[in-house]
């Protein structure tokens, strides 16, 4: 399956999801997540999901691994759309965000961190496949970060659906994932 094809067809099938389907596969996702076996993390880049895109959501998995460690640091990012990059920024409880382009809630203010500061990134995506490639919107924001990020974080993935057999059109940008998180199971790569 190529990257386009995959983008159309999983926004679609996100799209038909109830909201009572999303609240009862999230539960899930957390239930995995609460099993998969994670280091000590001190510092973890999360995503404000976007609720117009049906996105996973990612609240419940930075309040699990909060719970787990009271002093983890968590980030979100702020996106600059004139280079694609972005810029992880610690945040906290009193921490305000703004709705900024793409329906992307970003911290107003906080402390950038660099990326080898952080131990996993939670990262958006509409598909997967069996090596761990994911598609995401299409920018590269993601794999751009990650490729400045050390060999050892874990770049992990939430996804409503089962991974597709194999993306035909990765390239050498592309980063995969360590482990995606689907409502059945936990896929190690």
């Amino acid at each position: 399956m190529l990257k386009k094809e995959a983008r159309k067809l999983y926004k679609e099938k996100r799209s038909e999801l109830s909201e009572e389907e999303r609240s009862k596969w999230d539960d899930l996702l957390l239930i995995q997540f609460q099993t998969a076996t994670l280091p000590f993390l001190h510092t973890v880049l999360s995503y404000w999901p976007i609720e117009e895109n049906h996105e996973p959501n990612t609240h419940l998995f930075t309040e699990f691994l909060r719970f787990r460690n009271p002093e983890l640091r968590i980030a979100y990012p702020v996106s600059d759309f004139s280079t694609l990059t972005m810029t992880a920024i610690a945040v906290d409880i009193d921490t305000a965000f703004e709705k900024k382009d793409l329906n992307i809630h970003e911290p107003v203010i906080g402390e950038p961190l660099s990326p080898v500061d952080i131990d996993m990134v939670i990262i958006p995506l509409l598909a997967f496949d069996m090596n761990g490639y994911r598609i995401g919107y299409g920018k590269g924001f993601y794999d751009k970060y990650l490729a400045e990020c050390r060999p050892d974080c874990i770049k992990t993935g939430f996804c409503y659906f089962d991974p597709v057999e194999r993306i035909g059109d990765c390239n050498e940008f592309d980063v995969p994932l360590d482990l995606c998180i689907t409502p059945q199971t936990v896929y190690v790569f």
